[in-house]
């Protein structure tokens, strides 16, 4: 049976969003109190922009996930696909350790693991495919960002 690649985008797209969405679901409330208790940094960009900006994220790292599973079969794309897993978990797990948990070190801690991840992700998808592997840079710069952010709530709090 062929596959049919746009239902193979169609699904990583999705899925990834649904991650995302989850996150968000999970930590509505916890948010909001965080954005009413907690000193945040001079850089904070508006609330508004943060589900605006983690959209379009969700949707190049299901895109760059896409485009390596429609690769030739290999061991490098199955190793991708799992790095991709990995980070993706890591990035829900972050949403709940610093809303839910407010444990702002630790998630600082899980940032970095995650900003490594995501830079092991970009590397490994450039194997199979370039597009995949670049498509990640603007979560990893993101991320970086996020870490500045995570770092200074941390700090002020």
């Amino acid at each position: 049976m062929k596959q049919q690649p746009w239902k193979t985008y169609l699904r990583w797209i999705l899925g990834t969003e649904a991650v995302g969405l989850l996150a968000g679901l999970l930590s509505r409330s916890a948010t909001q109190a965080y954005g009413a208790t907690i000193r945040t940094p001079a850089l904070a960009p508006p609330a508004i922009l943060f589900p605006i900006v983690w959209t379009l994220l969700y949707a190049l790292m299901g895109f760059g996930a896409a485009r390596v599973e429609l690769s030739p079969p290999s061991a490098a794309r199955r190793t991708d696909l799992r790095i991709f897993g990995l980070q993706l978990f890591f990035n829900f797990c972050w949403t709940l350790i610093f809303f839910n948990l407010q444990a702002f070190g630790a998630a600082f801690l899980w940032l970095v693991a995650l900003w490594a991840l995501i830079l092991c992700m970009l590397l490994y998808f450039r194997r199979v495919d370039p597009l995949a592997g670049w498509l990640q840079l603007p979560y990893l710069l993101w991320v970086a960002f996020a870490g500045y952010l995570n770092l200074s709530v941390w700090l002020l709090n």
